[in-house]
């Protein structure tokens, strides 16, 4: 079934706007409130009064809600349909965790507030740190880092300043394979490392062998993605740990792709001595359009001192947050963490327990590579085969089927919006031509799976039979095909509205 999303050439609210229009009117003051402070404009200071009202937009209650009623039926979201980003793990978030969060007792607290007026939420964020402890195997967590990335960015700061105490400033390079995301040599590159690239191996993983050739006296360690950005358990990873260990190098994991292994394997037992989790990810809490996120950093005991601050911790007199660290890398985000992301990941982990959270990986396993075999593989072939199943993601490329139409990833991915499904992610992992890579986590059901392989299916049908009809695509969507080029270029980029009006009326 074709999806068909209804168009509209949305005004902006200010084009909406005729003087007088009400939608809501503030209530009046209490009069006996009034005789006791009086104008409350005139407890205002003068500076901070307005000399003119400000021009906001001036429409009626209805206007309001079917603009913003219009513009979300206009978007995409988790409710709606499967959202298989690669590596991004987009889960459905449990309302019961929404819910939760949205409490007032909690969501109403202030950073601010006395320690001693918030034990209950420093109690959850000090249970939660020991639950990933347990998931992860490391000894202590921070929860202050806001994202993966700014996780990376910690654990690479950890690596300096530890190796530089025990006397091995020398220690300059950071390994990192050639098919990591792109935060893993940006964070180490801001941390001051040279990055050096692994290649991965005709299976797709990082060998001993290639480790070996590259791990010299200023190796400072090695960022890891277990299992990789190509759904694949990097299986010679014991031997490459012992590796960079006795080069004294610190391992880190990068935890984006941890929803592959929760109650199986641990980072810690894979002698990693550094390991980010994204908890927006792994346990369910909601994330997209840059926000919001949290990704704890955990450590090995040796390592603990080094943990941005404030860190929570436990004492005869209740919770505290914990600013004596004695050798911090410092703040890495104001006060304690995105307390309400990581409320939601306290729930999705209690909610599940330990026999949940095993279940949720042998799920995503299985639905990654169901939807994989369901795949056309004359269009889309698997690379780095190795006989061995994918993990909780996989990657396919769309090479074949550019050779034969000349149709490209991209392409696909647009076509697919068309039947009312989101894409996959595109050209990433960049050692794979015309990548396609998708997750589709553990919720979806078989037929959500068939239908999706269905319709990508079709496209690779229509592609040999009219491809201009997916060069077209995509045409149900409130809007068409972007001009790629034009929507990244700075020089093009129109941010104001009087330069979008001047260009519309010369184009008129």
């Amino acid at each position: 079934m074709v999806y068909r999303q209804a168009t509209w050439d949305e005004p902006l609210l200010k084009e909406l706007s005729k003087k007088g229009r009400r939608g809501y009117s503030l209530p009046r003051i209490d009069e006996k409130i009034k005789s006791k402070v009086g104008d409350p404009l005139k407890l205002v200071p003068n500076s901070m009064l307005r000399n003119s009202p400000p021009s906001l937009p001036e429409l009626s209650e209805p206007q309001i809600v079917r603009h913003f009623t219009r513009l979300s039926q206009m978007n995409f979201a988790i409710d709606i349909g499967m959202y298989p980003l690669g590596s991004c793990t987009m889960k459905y978030n449990p309302k019961v965790s929404q819910r939760i969060a949205r409490n007032p007792r909690i969501a109403n607290l202030h950073p601010y507030q006395d320690e001693s007026t918030i034990q209950g939420t420093l109690e959850l964020l000090h249970d939660l740190e020991r639950m990933l402890c347990e998931i992860t195997g490391m000894d202590r967590f921070s929860l202050c880092p806001a994202a993966g990335a700014q996780g990376e960015y910690v654990g690479a700061l950890i690596t300096k300043n530890y190796l530089r105490d025990q006397g091995l400033g020398e220690k300059d390079e950071m390994l990192v394979p050639d098919s990591a995301h792109g935060t893993n040599p940006s964070s180490a590159a801001m941390a001051g490392f040279k990055v050096v690239k692994i290649p991965s191996s005709e299976e797709g993983i990082v060998t001993a062998e290639a480790a070996k050739k590259l791990i010299s006296k200023k190796t400072a360690g090695m960022m890891l993605t277990v299992p990789n950005t190509l759904g694949i358990f990097e299986r010679e990873i014991v031997e490459v740990t012992k590796m960079v260990h006795e080069a004294r190098g610190i391992m880190y994991y990068d935890g984006a792709n941890m929803n592959a292994l929760l109650g199986f394997v641990r980072p810690g037992d894979m002698d990693f001595d550094i390991v980010h989790i994204n908890v927006h990810k792994t346990f369910a809490t909601p994330h997209g359009g840059g926000g919001p996120g949290a990704g704890p950093v955990g450590v090995k005991d040796r390592l603990k001192d080094y943990l941005p601050v404030p860190l929570v911790s436990k004492s005869e007199l209740g919770y505290k947050l914990d600013y004596s660290v004695s050798k911090s890398i410092g703040y890495i985000k104001s006060f304690y963490g995105n307390t309400a992301v990581l409320l939601r990941a306290y729930c999705y982990i209690m909610s599940l327990g330990k026999d949940g959270l095993k279940i949720v990986s042998e799920q995503a396993i299985l639905s990654s590579n169901y939807l994989l075999k369901l795949l056309d593989r004359e269009a889309y072939f698997t690379p780095y085969s190795t006989g061995h199943p994918r993990m909780h993601e996989f990657v396919v490329s769309a090479s074949p089927l550019k050779k034969k139409t000349g149709i490209n990833a991209g392409d696909v991915a647009k076509a697919i919006l068309d039947y009312g499904m989101h894409s996959p992610t595109t050209y990433f992992p960049l050692i794979v031509p015309e990548a396609l890579m998708a997750e589709p986590t553990e919720t979806e059901t078989m037929e959500s799976l068939e239908a999706y392989a269905s319709n990508v299916n079709r496209i690779s049908k229509l592609a040999s039979e009219n491809p201009k009809d997916i060069t077209d695509s995509p045409k149900n969507t409130s809007v068409g095909r972007l001009d790629e080029y034009r929507a990244s270029y700075p020089s093009t980029m129109i941010l104001n509205w009087n330069e979008i009006g001047k260009e519309m009326a010369e184009a008129d």
